[in-house]
């Protein structure tokens, strides 16, 4: 079983909240079509969760590697109708993984900008 600690509680209202490697978190159960995913639950605030949740695949229902696929093309420059039609996927699907992705990245930027140390 996967090490948890690059886990954190996803519940606001959790007081451990956001802090990894609090040895708050155990897997309850499995879920997904093929199980192929963990739950996991907080001991703090007994909130239960996918391991998937925070992430730009969490309720996608792609594959993983089509779901990476498409962030490879819009990486390399590839439009979203190209992309859908280069992996047989509809154009509306890519737009949205694109878009979970782009919220993804612009918080984790805040995140990281907010305790980045200011120039003198």
């Amino acid at each position: 079983m996967d090490d948890l600690a690059r886990f954190c509680c996803q519940k606001p209202e959790c007081s451990l909240y956001g802090q990894r490697n609090a040895g708050n978190l155990s897997v309850c159960g499995r879920i997904g079509k093929h199980k192929q995913y963990r739950q996991l639950y907080c001991n703090a605030c007994r909130a239960r969760f996918s391991e998937r949740k925070g992430t730009p695949l969490y309720r996608c229902h792609l594959p993983e590697p089509t779901a990476v696929s498409v962030l490879d093309h819009l990486a390399e420059g590839n439009g979203i109708r190209q992309t859908g039609r280069l992996l047989g996927i509809h154009r509306n699907t890519v737009l949205r993984l694109a878009h979970a992705a782009g919220r993804h990245a612009h918080d984790a930027h805040e995140e990281l900008v907010a305790f980045s140390p200011s120039h003198p």
